[in-house]
């Protein structure tokens, strides 16, 4: 199954049978509502905080994936999620009402294809039947604990990003029909010394080209060999600097092929700085957008990358560099 030094290539690729994505009212805005089950009419979802309105979504998302696959909660052999907050309290209390055995995972936004890649070898090395993964944020929880609260009214430079209020989640099987997961890249921590929290996208750019380049090259592939080529929550800088660094290096990545979540959930027009950013983001744009264009024949081969910056509010306050991840799962009709 190992190809090359950091790509599982896996023998019997199990199918992403269904999925569950659940957004806020800002998403509902946005430039893919018909890509989501279902959207919330404020981010307080009728709870008592933003922590448990996190909490609620994910375990919404579940059920919506759960229903949609004709399981039931206890068919699901096995639950990975993360999230932002601390000790991915979200997550592991809606593990703790969802009763299914459970593998908390963190790489910050890159969690989603972090779970995707685990999920995958569950299936296809320990033979699982079902395999639940996601990930999920909430932006005013992420904002109170990374940031300031909305309500201080602090003021972002424009190199900034919008934190993604939902969550995404995919059932894995190793029968039924749907987009298989045929490889999972490991990404390496890269850090290029920057220090700016609010330039995530910056900071990722060298980690998302580090992993992309390197799962071409252990599968011996060209960057055409796939229809698109995704990465999480680069938005506008990121994007900008990855792409410059493929081109310098004689990789043919094309504009219209290479695409980010963080651009591609909202709307231009919608105040989102330099693009969205949350482990919701890649969740939500794969698990909903490029599955259905999947499903739909629309595309046939995708590599989704997702990016993670892992700093937290007390490396910041020490003026730590921030260390970044990616890694990268190719989904494919096969």
């Amino acid at each position: 199954m190992m190809t090359g030094k950091q790509t599982w290539v896996f023998d019997t690729p199990p199918s992403i049978i269904s999925t569950g994505v659940v957004g806020g009212p800002f998403e509902e805005k946005g430039n893919i509502p018909n890509d989501f089950d279902y959207f919330y009419t404020d981010e307080w979802m009728d709870e008592k905080s933003f922590e448990i309105a996190h909490q609620h979504m994910i375990e919404d998302a579940c059920h919506f994936a759960i229903e949609k696959a004709n399981l039931e909660t206890d068919d699901i052999q096995f639950f990975l999620h993360g999230d932002l907050i601390n000790q991915l309290t979200p997550s592991n209390f809606a593990a703790r009402n969802l009763s299914i055995p459970f593998l908390g995972v963190f790489n910050a936004c890159a969690t989603s294809m972090e779970g995707l890649a685990l999920s995958a070898l569950i299936i296809n090395q320990m033979k699982a039947d079902y395999v639940m993964t996601g990930a999920a944020s909430h932006n005013s929880a992420v904002e109170r604990q990374f940031r300031y609260p909305n309500e201080y009214g602090s003021q972002k430079p424009d190199t900034a990003q919008w934190t993604v209020t939902g969550a995404g989640m995919a059932i894995l099987s190793k029968n039924g029909t749907g987009p298989k997961v045929t490889s999972a890249t490991i990404g390496k921590v890269v850090d290029r010394s920057l220090k700016d929290p609010f330039n995530m996208g910056g900071a990722m750019a060298p980690a998302a080209y580090d992993t992309i380049t390197r799962h071409l090259k252990d599968r011996n592939l060209t960057p055409d060999y796939y229809d698109y080529i995704i990465t999480g929550d680069l938005a506008k800088i990121g994007r900008e600097i990855c792409l410059d660094l493929f081109h310098q290096n004689n990789y043919q990545i094309t504009d219209e092929q290479f695409i980010d979540c963080g651009l591609k959930i909202y709307k231009p027009e919608q105040p989102i700085f330099a693009g969205a950013s949350g482990p919701a983001c890649s969740a939500i744009v794969t698990y909903g957008h490029f599955i259905n264009k999947l499903s739909q024949g629309e595309c046939n081969r995708i590599l989704v990358v997702a990016t993670g910056a892992l700093l937290s509010p007390l490396t910041v306050q020490q003026k730590q560099t921030i260390p970044c991840i990616a890694h990268a799962v190719s989904i494919e009709n096969v």
